[in-house]
């Protein structure tokens, strides 16, 4: 049999997302999540700890205990915030300003006594510069110059049918005999020939 009191130490449970993705310069949050067995009290603390990419010892970067309490020394001085709420399960803290050395670990530890021992789930941050994610290369922005003029002129072929068709059905039901050569195309033409004008003055500036 196993002692209760183990089975008590050991109901502390704490989520956290394995990785989490953030721009340079744009405000990100590291979730914590935690469930445990015993009334939350004053002596609930939440400690975050972190190690950059290149390795090296934990450093503890954040600590909350009824009151948070950010780090006043290193690199994330000032910048490292607590938006979580113990009263529902919640550790989570944000980063402001987040830069690419950022990039490391994150570790997010509960302690709720007797609730002390639980598993260590670790955040990966990786900060990339915004501009990089919507980078086109040019194979991709040549077969876009290629193909889309074509879509359009498929899609205005179809619309002028369309419209070509109602006009005919509308004749034949008002008992109008006129043959589809004697309904007028200049309308058709002339969106036609805007459309394509528009299209490739905007060719030739993207080039």
């Amino acid at each position: 049999l196993v002692p209760s009191g183990v089975c008590n130490a050991l109901s502390l449970e704490i989520k956290a997302s394995p990785k989490v993705r953030a721009f340079v310069g744009e405000q990100v949050s590291l979730k914590c999540s935690f469930k445990s067995s015993s009334p939350i009290t004053e002596s609930l603390t939440v400690d975050w700890t972190y190690r950059p990419l290149t390795g090296g010892q934990m450093e503890t970067i954040f600590h909350y205990q009824s009151v948070p309490y950010p780090t006043t020394v290193g690199k994330f001085k000032d910048r490292i915030s607590w938006v979580g709420n113990v009263a529902k399960g919640d550790a989570s803290v944000a980063i402001q300003s987040p830069v690419m050395s950022d990039n490391g670990t994150f570790i997010c530890s509960v302690k709720n006594p007797p609730d002390v021992y639980h598993n260590i789930p670790q955040t990966t941050l990786i900060v990339t510069e915004r501009g990089l994610s919507f980078q086109l290369t040019s194979a991709v922005l040549l077969s876009i110059l290629v193909f889309l003029p074509s879509v359009i002129v498929v899609v205005l072929l179809l619309v002028r049918m369309g419209r070509k068709f109602g006009v005919l059905k509308e004749k034949k039901k008002s008992g109008c005999k006129k043959s589809s050569i004697e309904v007028s195309d200049e309308p058709e033409h002339t969106e036609t020939d805007n459309c394509l004008r528009k299209l490739r003055n905007w060719c030739l500036n993207c080039v």
